[in-house]
């Protein structure tokens, strides 16, 4: 089945901030006339699908029963309903774009994998860092990355207490190094600890792989600042993308250009205060980065093909964010007992 020459009918389940994010898009590109039509949201939550209908122009449902048939939904509502949803809705026929994480659990994402599959769905999970316009401006340059230097502070907010920092703010960074890597993780160690909520709210963790790449990791909601950055050092290269600003900046030995002064073939003045050294910023294609997934994720329901982040992807980053939250764990019952 493809959905070329005709509108996509769409859908958003969880009326929450993620959910509000995702229909205004929708709502957008069904405004800009881009063969997208928002046919409902959906929450348990009457008075929340209610506003969020009338702000986007749209009906509001209260159960997956009541949304009439569509072709395409993002699902957007807590983690442990993740399965049972998406799989309701990709039974019932529908392609789905579900929030990160993919799951509670591995043996959940093996089942989404399994209905995926069995129903030839287009399923995709919503790590949005990975359409970062800067990431994105960064795939090109990868060759063999040997260490990460991963940063993701953020204020204290309510939002997303369901889950610790891990899974709130460091599984973006995982994915996206996973991605770059494109290594088994061989190695772990952590340490992590609640400072105002139950569940761990600042982390640090450090990553070795089976290629012999190292990665660094802290993410904390408890910062007095924001902060979303990543660094990488690979052969003759450093390369520092800078989330936020959308900006990468990549430092390179000019080889020849070194070469030439050890062999006295030029002089450290000609060659200026950092000889062999050659600044570059790639060009970098500003954009919303939740846009850029939608439309990639739509995009891949009309051509049927796999999306950009696969369930394969989610289940590769939920698997990295639970062993380092069992190394938390550990760590932490190490320290009590001395």
């Amino acid at each position: 089945m493809t959905h070329n020459s005709q509108n996509l009918r769409v859908a958003v389940i969880g009326a929450g901030a993620f959910g509000r994010n995702h229909a205004r898009v929708y709502h957008q590109l069904e405004r800009e006339g881009t063969g997208v039509a928002l046919v409902g949201v959906m929450d348990i939550n009457r008075e929340r699908a209610e506003g969020l209908a009338r702000e986007f122009s749209t009906r509001a449902c209260t159960s997956l029963g009541q949304i009439e048939k569509i072709d395409a939904v993002s699902i957007a509502v807590p983690t442990a309903e993740h399965r049972s949803v998406a799989q309701k809705l990709m039974e019932a026929g529908a392609d789905v774009l579900i929030e990160k994480p993919l799951a509670n659990s591995l043996a959940e994402c093996d089942e989404l994998i399994a209905v995926a599959k069995r129903t030839e769905r287009v399923a995709q999970v919503g790590h949005l860092e990975r359409f970062n316009p800067a990431v994105v401006a960064t795939m090109p340059l990868v060759t063999r990355p040997i260490f990460f230097e991963v940063h993701r502070l953020s204020v204290f907010t309510p939002r997303s207490l369901d889950v610790d920092v891990v899974m709130d703010l460091m599984i973006h960074d995982l994915d996206v190094v996973l991605a770059l890597v494109k290594s088994p993780v061989r190695e772990i160690r952590a340490v992590g600890l609640p400072v105002i909520s139950d569940k761990v709210d600042i982390a640090n963790v450090r990553l070795e792989f089976e290629s012999g790449c190292v990665a660094n990791f802290t993410a904390s909601r408890v910062s007095t600042e924001r902060v979303r950055k990543l660094r990488f050092f690979q052969p003759h290269q450093y390369i520092s993308i800078d989330y936020a600003r959308q900006d990468v900046i990549v430092i390179k030995v000019d080889e020849r250009a070194a070469a030439a002064l050890m062999r006295g073939e030029v002089t450290q003045a000609a060659l200026g205060p950092a000889p062999g050294i050659v600044l570059d910023k790639p060009k970098v294609e500003s954009g919303e980065p939740l846009r850029a997934e939608i439309e990639s994720f739509l995009a891949s329901v009309r051509q049927r093909s796999l999306p950009a982040v696969s369930l394969d992807d989610g289940r590769r980053a939920l698997a990295a964010a639970l062993e380092i939250n069992a190394a938390i764990s550990a760590h932490r019952r190490r320290h009590l007992n001395r």
